[in-house]
């Protein structure tokens, strides 16, 4: 049996779900999609970059992740609307509930896209007719639009997928690599980044044709291991399968840009505690604890420096984080302004609770870990501001800094005009 495999992908999904939103909820007549448009962070908290864009917008060479200040001197008229992330994780996952309708092997690659593995699944007809009947159905249903592409294997579906856009169905399949892939700039190959791509091109590698063609040995002398990858994702090898479930965690972290230059140990450690916080509840969440805990340190002149530790007792507790962050920053910073603080750990232990005793040590581990599971059940059942420690009271640090920030959750749409 052939397998068939869609890799299917939101058209300017952040950008889409607010227009959608708008149109079908609010009352809103202009549709984004059609404008020159963009989702951008708030340039008053030092978050203010490109998000998404409508395809318009690619026109002036709009990209994401630019910032605000370089997209406008672009296109001066640009429209800009804040993130709405409670937004996007809804119709995330009304987007994959469908997808789950025609298939019970689908994995969730990212918020706006996934892979669905078709083989088998003859009841929707052959691949083509399947990928547009689910393609019409997300239109209808949700309002937005996707594309799907379609192959054997997982890398040339994500490939095809990328081919012309919005709403559209493309093939992939192996014989059709020599014409839809090979003419196409290498750095359109998936896992070739800026780079790698600079590196190719010094090599007189501009096509992934040319890459296809290129003996391995040679790859491999300039690009190691990562040269020989790209040469088989060039020839559209991949064994990689549709994983219904996520692979385990490696590694929890969270980390914050912080509104103004923090330039004293006790506002940066109040960070450091917000930050404790999260990724203590993510840990804790997820029933594991980490073994080895890393700061990193980002100062207002974007340099970065970061600095590990490797724990007797692997841990979730968030004083303890806190604690095991506080002595890695003071070995790290040197008073310079910071900008932005994060904390990650690794080495992640599942349902591990025994800890090696250490008769100097009088702190009552047991009674911290019941009060910090007591904190996560009244947070989730009345919010996180429900609870909050008295170091944070009157202080402009959020008290659960980290990941998705505060002001990006919600819109306030009575404050925002919507035409």
């Amino acid at each position: 049996m052939i397998r068939a495999i869609f890799h299917i992908d939101v058209n300017s999904a952040f950008l889409s779900w607010e227009a959608a939103y708008r149109l079908h909820h609010l009352g809103g007549k202009m549709d984004l999609r059609e404008q020159v448009s963009a989702v951008g962070g708030d340039m008053a908290m030092r978050r203010g970059i490109i998000l998404a864009k409508s395809i318009p917008a690619g026109k002036y060479h709009i990209q994401t992740g630019e910032t605000i200040l370089e997209a406008k001197r672009k296109y001066p008229h640009l429209i800009l609307v804040p993130p709405n992330y409670n937004l996007y994780e809804r119709c995330s996952a009304a987007f994959m509930n469908i997808l789950r309708q025609y298939s019970p092997v689908v994995e969730q690659y990212s918020i706006d896209e996934a892979f669905v593995d078709m083989t088998g699944t003859g009841l929707w007809g052959e691949a083509v007719t399947a990928a547009n009947r689910i393609r019409n159905h997300i239109r209808e249903e949700l309002g937005f639009t996707v594309n799907v592409g379609i192959s054997e294997n997982k890398l040339l579906a994500k490939m095809a997928s990328d081919f012309q856009k919005p709403d559209r169905v493309h093939t992939l399949w192996h014989h059709e690599i020599e014409e839809k892939m090979w003419p196409l700039p290498v750095s359109n190959l998936f896992f070739v980044g800026r780079a790698t791509t600079k590196k190719l091109l010094n090599m007189g590698i501009r096509t992934i044709g040319d890459l296809a063609h290129m003996e391995q040995d040679i790859l491999k002398s300039h690009l190691k291991k990562h040269g020989e990858v790209i040469w088989l994702f060039a020839n559209g090898q991949d064994i990689s399968v549709v994983q219904k479930e996520p692979p385990a965690n490696k590694g929890y972290g969270n980390s914050t840009t912080i509104a103004f230059d923090v330039s004293d140990a006790s506002t940066a450690k109040l960070v450091l505690l917000a930050l404790a916080e999260t990724v203590g509840t993510r840990l804790r969440a997820a029933g594991v604890r980490a073994e080895v805990i890393a700061v990193g340190i980002k100062t207002y002149d974007l340099q970065y420096a970061s600095h590990q530790m490797t724990l007797n007792n692997a841990t979730n507790i968030t004083i303890e984080i806190h604690r095991c962050a506080c002595q890695l920053f003071d070995q790290l910073w040197d008073g310079t302004a910071i900008r932005h603080l994060g904390i990650h750990t690794s080495r992640i232990k599942d349902h591990q609770d025994m800890r090696q005793l250490d008769m100097f040590d009088t702190t009552d581990y047991e009674k911290l870990e019941k009060v910090d599971t007591t904190v996560d059940r009244i947070r989730k059942r009345y919010g996180n501001d429900s609870v909050m420690r008295a170091a944070f009271v009157g202080s402009r640090i959020d008290h659960m800094s980290g990941g998705i920030s505060r002001e990006k959750r919600t819109v306030d749409y009575k404050k925002v005009k919507v035409d």
